[in-house]
């Protein structure tokens, strides 16, 4: 994340270091049907030799689908948390091609540049302060014939849904999302050397319980953790009590809309 705030970096990981155990036990079943799309993208066609990275690797859903797949191959997951990092590596223990680096996912160590087989991130890209250069930095790491599995949420994913419903409630709360990066994000591949082998919008359900379950996952385990940081208890109380009146009650089921880039160099 080079350029950015270290301070805004400290908080930021301050944050994710405090979900991740939440993380882990309620979003990352519900994201399985991404994180398997992605992992099996890159898993049926890579070029025979080098690592795969796992850059935004969180709590490390993807190993199990990548080591499944490439039991010999080096395998390193980087992730700026240090509570995610702890957890990554709790689930890789049992693999000695897998390792896990806490530091910037954004900004790749040289030794990756042209060097890995295989690209893949779930969920990670639109946190990073600069989405595009990572996308970039994450191409050229790649070999020829290395391919790339990306998918992120995109500024909208759902008009209708918990998603949507957060964004009403928190819209005048917080400065408004720049998402012109969006739209640079297959020039940023093909600068970088890339070949664009699919751009499109996978979608699969996903349930909660009821909406005061999603609202404490996504204030503890989730990316409203570090809103909750900075704001403080009176501040989340009344947005949680505005998101519950405008809620429906019991289980909620949405099918929110990710973006995948698929790609190879």
């Amino acid at each position: 994340m080079a350029g950015d705030d270290p301070d805004r970096l400290a908080r930021l990981a301050d944050a994710w270091d405090g979900a991740a155990l939440e993380y882990e036990r309620y979003f990352v079943p519900r994201f399985a049907p991404w994180v398997e799309a992605a992992v099996q993208a890159v898993a049926e066609s890579m070029p025979p030799s080098g690592p795969i990275l796992v850059p935004c690797c969180g709590t490390f859903p993807e190993l199990p689908g990548l080591v499944a797949a490439h039991p010999d191959r080096e395998i390193v997951g980087i992730d700026l948390s240090a509570g995610m990092v702890r957890l990554a590596r709790e689930r890789a223990a049992s693999w000695p091609t897998v390792r896990v680096v806490e530091g910037d996912a954004a900004t790749l160590d040289p030794q990756w540049s042209s060097a890995c087989a295989g690209v893949v991130s779930v969920f990670g890209l639109q946190q990073l302060p600069d989405p595009v250069v990572a996308l970039g930095e994450w191409v050229a790491a790649l070999c020829p014939g290395g391919r790339l599995s990306v998918i992120y949420w995109p500024s909208v994913v759902e008009e209708d849904g918990p998603f949507a419903l957060l964004d009403r409630v928190l819209a005048d709360h917080r400065p408004p999302a720049d998402d012109s990066w969006e739209g640079r994000i297959g020039d940023a591949v093909i600068a970088a050397g890339g070949t664009i082998e699919r751009d499109d919008h996978p979608s699969f359900r996903m349930d909660h319980p009821d909406a005061e379950t999603f609202w404490t996952a996504m204030t503890s385990g989730g990316p409203l953790r570090a809103m909750a940081n900075a704001r403080g208890d009176t501040f989340m109380q009344a947005r949680r009590q505005e998101f519950l009146e405008l809620a429906p009650s019991g289980p909620w089921r949405h099918q929110p809309r990710a973006r995948w880039i698929l790609a190879r160099r």
